[in-house]
């Protein structure tokens, strides 16, 4: 009798641990087994909300399992950056984000909660959107080698506009009058696009933008362009030279996009994450879009999470100086 109560407790106990679809088997399950949920720090609708639905439905594919963009703005991104920085390290919380929220925002704000160096494991470089110098029409230099004596001999008379203290067009003018030795009035606005019909109206005289915001005005003859932030031509702008070609070698700023986990995720997950942001790069309808977006993904080798990792820590180390020596920080 004692026996069978034995035997009986220990088949009640193994079936317990093995029956299928028990979420007490005791093993773990293999990664994904739920929905996946990818952190856009903008507003939907925006370039990187964009990007991450383009990447999301193929990474979809990929795992069969539900890739669901979520939008947390404020501070600059940096609201939805600390979520992620917070979340458990089981893949299952990832940041989207970019050039601002990932690079920008660790020298402009001083209080972060999370540190962008450290807190963080690479998963993929997405894609870059290199910016454009640009004038509007009235300003007399055809090229860039006309241009940059032109603006020293009137930067106290002509104006440099942005979509903002601390924007990417902010900080993309510093670094270009760094680079040519120029000290120009800001005026910023309140965002890209009234900074762009601002510049249509004449209001300021140079601008920095994301190509993909201006060609359609360059094409026009609304705008002129004097050179990509590229060391390539740009496919949806063949037309426009490279900084190099232009006359100013190694004036690189582009916003790129890219992303990450939680510190401390576990090499399998992240290697499997990596496999699907790859898999999702090939895939035909988003590589059209990207294109039409004026989106440019990186080659295969710039994809890893160690690539990721490098190219992340030298845009830090290359404009977190360059932003405290303007004075460029949030009030």
């Amino acid at each position: 009798m004692n026996t069978c109560r034995v035997g009986c407790a220990c088949a009640i106990v193994l079936a317990y641990f093995v029956l299928p679809g028990s979420n007490k088997s005791g093993l773990a399950q293999p990664f994904p087994a739920k929905p996946i949920n990818m952190i856009a720090p903008y507003a939907a609708g925006g370039p990187t909300d964009t990007v991450a639905r383009l990447v999301a439905e193929p990474m979809r594919r990929f795992f069969g399992q539900p890739v669901v963009v979520e939008n947390i703005t404020g501070a600059g991104g940096s609201i939805a950056t600390a979520r992620v920085a917070r979340a458990t390290p089981d893949g299952y919380t990832l940041s989207i984000g970019h050039w601002g929220s990932h690079v920008v925002n660790g020298a402009y704000y001083s209080n972060l909660p999370f540190d962008l160096r450290t807190d963080f494991e690479p998963i993929a470089l997405i894609s870059s959107n290199p910016q454009l110098l640009i004038s509007k029409l009235s300003v007399p230099a055809k090229n860039l080698k006309e241009l940059i004596p032109w603006l020293k001999a009137n930067h106290d008379k002509a104006m440099f506009g942005s979509g903002g203290v601390g924007a990417s067009s902010h900080i993309g003018g510093a670094y270009f009058l760094s680079r040519i030795g120029v000290k120009m009035e800001f005026v910023p606005y309140r965002g890209g696009a009234p900074a762009m019909q601002a510049l249509l109206s004449g209001e300021f005289e140079l601008y920095m933008t994301q190509i993909s915001g201006a060609v359609g005005h360059i094409r026009a003859g609304k705008l002129r362009a004097y050179l990509v932030s590229d060391k390539k031509r740009q496919a949806i702008a063949p037309e426009i030279p490279t900084s190099d070609e232009a006359g100013l070698p190694g004036l690189y700023n582009s916003i790129w996009h890219g992303l990450w986990a939680p510190k401390g995720a576990p090499r399998d997950v992240i290697t499997k994450l990596n496999a699907a942001a790859v898999d999702a790069l090939m895939d035909d309808a988003l590589r059209k879009r990207f294109a039409d977006l004026g989106q440019e993904i990186p080659p295969r080798n710039e994809q890893t999470p160690q690539a990721l990792g490098a190219f992340h820590k030298a845009e830090i180390d290359k404009w977190w100086p360059l932003m405290r020596a303007a004075g460029i920080k949030a009030e």
